[in-house]
């Protein structure tokens, strides 16, 4: 189910992008320009087809949105992702893992208590 409604709501989207497309520009963003004088003239052109469709297909997009939301959270009831990554326990490494690498424990620098624990620059 939440596949089909998700294929609807992309040709919903596609299709809402056609249509906003088509219309015809008015030019002066926000309504700012052309209106005139008043009198007879309201500024304001009657609904087209297009303008209609337009708000159909706005109105279905964002239904779907909706829907698909609704679903989402019906899925993921169990839990949060959160919950999901505090349960997994992460264990230390053991302690002799570095003795029992390849290169050996020869290669360290030996342990001593008042060592730096970064190593000091090449510059100094």
């Amino acid at each position: 189910m939440e596949n089909v409604i998700l294929v609807i709501h992309l040709i919903l989207a596609l299709a809402l992008i056609a249509t906003v497309l088509l219309q015809r520009s008015e030019g002066g963003g926000l309504g700012m320009g052309g209106g005139g004088g008043g009198g007879a003239s309201s500024g304001r052109p009657a609904v087209s087809g297009v303008a209609k469709l337009t708000w159909g297909l706005a109105i279905a997009f964002i239904l779907t949105s909706l829907t698909l939301t609704v679903i989402a959270a019906q899925n993921s009831a169990g839990g949060s992702v959160l919950d999901r990554v505090t349960d997994v326990a992460v264990e230390p490494p053991a302690a002799d893992t570095v003795t029992d690498s390849p290169l050996g424990a020869d290669l360290l620098p030996p342990v001593d208590g008042n060592a730096p624990v970064t190593p000091p620059r090449a510059d100094e």
